[in-house]
């Protein structure tokens, strides 16, 4: 195929949006949310995403849980969903659904010796229950947390930290994410980013773009 992405020695995957579905905590109990369920839901990522971006300027860290049930608060109060259903919220969090595709590319990955990460702003506790929920933990050779250098992405140092890993360049690593800031900020550190944009979304205008747009993970196996 035409336009393959050549010269990679690792896949480095964003965890929330682009692994798993960040929607379907709410929506595993939209019944009792209600039909405003999905609303809620990018209330919640949006605000989650806010406050890590907001505390990185701070200097004010805590973990990705930490800010997630800070997010979750808020979003519930905007929304005016019950407290009651917040514990079972939290805990489906920790369960989120994994998208279809993931583990036959992972496999591809896998057959052509490409060495897979995750690196996500998610803590490693976090991480390593997702990827063994999923059963997909044995196809990582790191799941990689922003919690070694305490500060969110996008940060070069979160984005440093996968070339130290395997001692590469940043041109060396396929980075795939869902979410276009992070696109931005592991191209601005140099890596070969692709994005994953499964909502038909606009790109922010922030002087850097993706290599490829994919609608899907499946895409990938075509440009590797």
């Amino acid at each position: 195929m035409k336009n393959k992405i050549s010269n990679i020695k690792v896949c480095a995957f964003d965890a929330y949006g682009t692994c798993f579905d960040i929607n379907s905590a709410a929506k595993l109990i939209k019944n009792k949310i209600g039909e405003s369920w999905l609303d809620f839901s990018n209330t919640w990522r949006t605000t989650q995403l806010e406050y890590t971006w907001l505390r990185s300027l701070m200097k004010n860290h805590k973990d990705f849980w930490k800010v997630t049930i800070d997010s979750l608060d808020y979003a519930m109060k905007v929304h005016g969903i019950k407290s009651k259903y917040k514990k079972e919220l939290l805990q489906l969090y920790k369960k989120l659904e994994v998208y279809p595709e993931l583990k036959n590319v992972l496999e591809y990955l896998k057959e052509k010796k490409i060495k897979c990460c995750i690196l996500s702003n998610g803590t490693p506790k976090l991480l390593k229950q997702l990827t063994k929920q999923a059963k997909i933990e044995h196809f990582f050779d790191s799941l990689i947390s922003i919690e070694k250098v305490k500060i969110f992405k996008p940060h070069p140092k979160v984005y440093q930290q996968v070339t130290k890993k395997y001692s590469c360049k940043p041109q060396q690593v396929c980075f795939l994410s869902s979410n276009s800031w992070d696109v931005v900020g592991s191209r601005s550190y140099g890596f070969q980013s692709i994005w994953v944009n499964r909502s038909n979304k606009n790109f922010d205008n922030l002087d850097f773009k993706p290599i490829k747009t994919i609608q899907d993970l499946r895409q990938l196996k075509n440009l590797l």
